[in-house]
């Protein structure tokens, strides 16, 4: 009896913990075709908001958009009022699997000393509030010790929550370079063997076998720093750091293997080298002159600003933060220059695909990219295409995703009012829909 008393204790804690997990995690799966309706609706893709808003979602997938959808009988009904519907927001440029503080030391401390499992568990809180905030969809541009791999697996497989991941493992670059995770070390202090493949390449037969070293542990993309960065400890952050021959055999063995490429640069010649070898898209490009925007153009290269990461080094600055002086010359340079930079690029009309790099501020503010693209001479409509239809087309997933259509997947959400009068609305999102599965609905509270 007691055995039997004890077992059916332990069973009641179990059900009991499993619903409370369950509730915290806050998906709803809806198990017949509902009804989406708001008072507006943009759809990615169109120059304009249209109103009503009306979206039915049968399973995973719309099913039809716009008032004369017929609506299957039985459908259930999510009545959201004065807001408008939005395809899921995507961010081209993050890292989900670490997150800067205010203690540069303390960082570069735990980053030595927290294990791999610890490192782990932090993702799985950046993940979930970077779902939480609209993102249904990321692109992660590298990380350590294949804890994206992992990261992105759990959330494929739904043992956690978060964004659609698209992920680099590693970033690839040169000895010395801002990809070389012993950059700024003493000689001899890391052994190769207990950190994985070092995605540290010189020469284009070692820049292909880096390319394919990643795409053997899962890499959906390949991801390759082209310049000095603003972080690292040794390097210049304008100057070029992969010769054309490097780009060139990096990109052509990504495309030959499926992958799409994007380059760190910060510089205006590593950028031109990117884009002479075929690279998707140019990253951060604070320095990027005319020649660099002319060939952007020319070749329909796509320009991800991550506005937010010089944002994030600026309010460190404000504050009178901790850098080491290389970092904070180089941090300083880059914000002089960007606001300039991005004003040019809209110029130029090159393509704009919204990227924000979180982590280098802390995850759960990347709409507010949105703002400052707008606040730089944007147009609003065009700034949400950049975090929808245009970011699904850089990164390879717009038959899918990126639009509200007929027959793509159910990722939506919904911000008050209208982005169109208040591009800060998309800093407001209250529902968050990723295939069909609702995380978050705060207007039925």
């Amino acid at each position: 009896m007691k055995h039997g008393r004890l077992l059916l204790v332990l069973l009641t804690v179990l059900i009991e913990t499993s619903v409370c997990l369950a509730q915290a995690g806050g998906a709803n799966k809806i198990e017949k075709a509902i009804v989406i309706r708001a008072a507006r609706l943009f759809d990615g893709k169109s120059d304009g908001i249209v109103s009503p808003g009306l979206i039915v979602v049968d399973g995973a997938k719309i099913q039809a958009v716009g008032t004369s959808a017929g609506v299957p009988p039985g459908a259930g009904l999510i009545d959201l009022g004065d807001a408008t519907l939005l395809p899921g927001f995507m961010d081209a440029h993050t890292h989900l699997t670490s997150q800067s503080s205010d203690d540069w030391k303390q960082d570069e401390l735990d980053a030595l000393k927290k294990t791999v499992a610890e490192r782990t568990l932090d993702t799985v809180e950046y993940a979930r509030r970077t779902l939480m905030i609209g993102f249904t969809t990321v692109r992660d541009v590298g990380s350590e010790d294949l804890i994206d791999i992992g990261l992105r697996n759990a959330i494929r497989a739904g043992k956690v929550m978060g964004p659609r991941m698209l992920v680099a493992v590693r970033a690839i670059g040169a000895t010395g370079g801002h990809c070389d995770p012993t950059n700024g070390y003493r000689p001899g202090l890391f052994d190769r063997n207990t950190s994985g493949e070092e995605a540290v390449a010189n020469g284009p037969d070692a820049v292909r076998a880096a390319v394919r070293a990643n795409i053997k542990y899962g890499a959906d993309i390949v991801k390759v720093c082209a310049s000095g960065g603003v972080l690292s400890l040794t390097d210049d952050v304008s100057a070029p750091q992969m010769t054309q021959a490097e780009l060139d055999a990096l990109v052509d063995e990504a495309h030959a293997l499926k992958r799409k490429t994007a380059a760190h640069a910060h510089g205006a010649e590593a950028a031109k080298r990117a884009v002479r070898a075929g690279i998707d898209s140019i990253e951060h490009g604070t320095f990027l002159d005319d020649e660099a925007l002319e060939v952007m153009k020319m070749r329909g290269t796509f320009f991800v600003p991550t506005l937010m990461a010089s944002e994030g080094l600026r309010e460190q600055m404000q504050k009178g933060l901790y850098f080491p002086p290389l970092v904070a010359a180089k941090a300083k340079a880059a914000l002089a220059a960007r606001d300039q930079t991005f004003r040019k690029v809209l110029a130029k009309g090159v393509r704009i695909a919204l990227g924000t790099d979180a982590a280098v501020y802390p995850h759960g503010r990347n709409a507010e990219e949105f703002r400052i693209m707008v606040d730089l001479g944007m147009r609003q409509i065009d700034a949400l295409k950049a975090g929808t239809s245009s970011a699904a087309e850089l990164i390879g997933v717009a038959d899918q995703l990126g639009t509200l259509e007929s027959g793509k997947l159910a990722d939506i959400v919904a911000v008050p009012g209208n982005p169109l009068l208040d591009i800060r609305q998309t800093e407001r999102v209250f529902f968050v829909m990723k295939e069909g599965v609702v995380y978050k609905n705060e207007k039925q509270k």
